[in-house]
C-alpha cells in the first residue's frame, strides 16, 4: 500500500480546513442573535443593577446598593415569603395530582384517549384568558363558587381574591389547575416506558396494587419525576399571569410575588436598578434551589 504523498495530505487539510469555516459561517447567524439578543440584554441588565437608573434620564452608578437595600426592605422579604409560599404549596399538590391524573390516564379504558384530552385542554389555553375565568368563578358576589357554597352549605363563601386569607390559595389553585394536565402528560409517558413484565412478576408474588406502585412503579418512575420536580419548581417561582390578571399583588401585598415586583418596580415605578437586583436574586434562587435538586437525586432517583 502507497502512503499518502505531501500534496494529497496538503489537500486533504485545506478541504477540511474549508469545510470548518463553511460549517461556522453557517453557524453565525445563530451565534449573532444569541449575543444581540441573549447575552447583550444579559450584560446590560447585571450593569443596570448596580446603577440608579430611574426614568432613562440620569443615570449614576450606586454599587451593591441596590442589593442592600433590598436585604433591608421588608417589603422584599414579604414577597420573598409570598414567592415562596406559593411554591411550597403549588409544587406537591400540583405533583400528586398530575401523578393521579396520570395514573388514572394510564388504563386501558374505552374512550380513556377523550379524558386524555380533557385533562391536558387546559394547559394550552392562554394564562391570561384561565385567570380572567377563574377570576369570574371566585367573584364574591356573582361567582359560581359562592353560589355553590350559598345553595349547598347555606353558609356565605370566601371573599376570595378580597381576602388576605384566601387570595393566594385561589392563586395556586389556578395554577395547580392550569399545568396539571401538561405534567401528566409528561408522568403518563414515564409510565408507558416502564417494563411490564416488572409489573407482572410482582403481581405474581402476591404483591397488592399498593406495593407494586411502592417498589416497582416509583422507583422506575423517579426520572420523570425528577424532571417534572424541576420544571415546576423554575415555574413556580416565575409566577406572574395569574397575580397581575386576578390580584395584581393585593390584598395588602398578600400576592405579591417576586416577577410580579420585578415588573412594578420597573414599569410602574421605573426604578430599573432596582429591578435589575431583584431579578438576579430571583435568579440565584432559582439556580440554587435547582442545583439542590440536582444534587440531591442520587439518594432518591433510580435510573434503570
Amino acid at each position: 500500500m502507497q502512503r499518502a504523498g505531501p500534496h494529497a495530505s496538503s489537500v486533504a487539510g485545506r478541504r477540511r480546513l474549508r469545510e470548518t469555516l463553511e460549517g461556522q459561517a453557517f453557524l453565525l447567524p445563530t451565534i449573532f442573535g444569541l449575543a444581540l439578543f441573549w447575552l447583550g440584554p444579559v450584560v446590560a441588565s447585571v450593569l443596570i443593577s448596580f446603577t440608579d437608573w430611574g426614568n432613562g434620564q440620569h443615570v449614576s452608578w450606586l454599587g451593591l446598593a441596590n442589593y442592600r437595600a433590598l436585604y433591608t426592605s421588608p417589603l422584599f422579604w414579604k414577597v420573598f415569603a409570598n414567592t415562596w409560599y406559593y411554591t411550597l404549596v403549588s409544587v406537591p399538590a400540583g405533583m400528586l395530582l398530575s401523578l393521579g391524573l396520570a395514573l388514572l390516564a394510564n388504563q386501558k379504558l374505552r374512550g380513556i384517549g377523550l379524558f386524555r384530552a380533557i385533562y391536558f385542554f387546559p394547559s394550552i389555553i392562554s394564562m391570561t384568558a384561565v385567570a380572567l375565568m377563574w377570576s369570574f368563578l371566585f367573584n364574591p358576589d356573582l361567582g359560581f363558587i359562592n353560589y355553590v357554597i350559598r345553595r349547598v352549605f347555606h353558609v356565605p363563601g370566601p371573599e376570595w381574591v378580597n381576602s388576605i386569607q384566601w387570595a393566594m390559595p385561589a392563586l395556586i389553585f389556578v395554577g395547580v389547575w392550569k399545568w396539571a394536565g401538561y405534567n401528566m402528560v409528561i408522568f403518563l409517558a414515564g409510565l408507558q416506558s416502564l417494563d411490564r413484565s416488572l409489573q407482572e412478576a410482582a403481581a405474581m408474588d402476591g404483591a397488592n396494587s399498593w406495593q407494586r406502585f411502592r417498589h416497582v412503579t416509583w422507583p422506575g418512575l423517579t426520572p420523570t419525576t425528577l424532571f417534572v420536580l424541576v420544571i415546576m419548581l423554575i415555574g413556580s417561582f416565575q409566577v406572574f399571569e395569574q397575580t397581575y390578571v386576578m390580584t395584581e399583588g393585593g390584598p395588602a401585598y398578600a400576592t405579591l410575588t417576586m416577577s410580579y415586583y420585578i415588573y412594578l418596580d420597573a414599569f410602574q415605578y421605573f426604578h430599573m436598578g432596582q429591578a435589575a437586583a431583584l431579578a438576579y436574586v430571583l435568579f440565584a434562587v432559582v439556580c440554587i434551589v435547582t442545583a439542590l435538586q440536582f444534587a440531591l437525586q442520587r439518594r432518591w432517583v433510580f435510573y434503570q
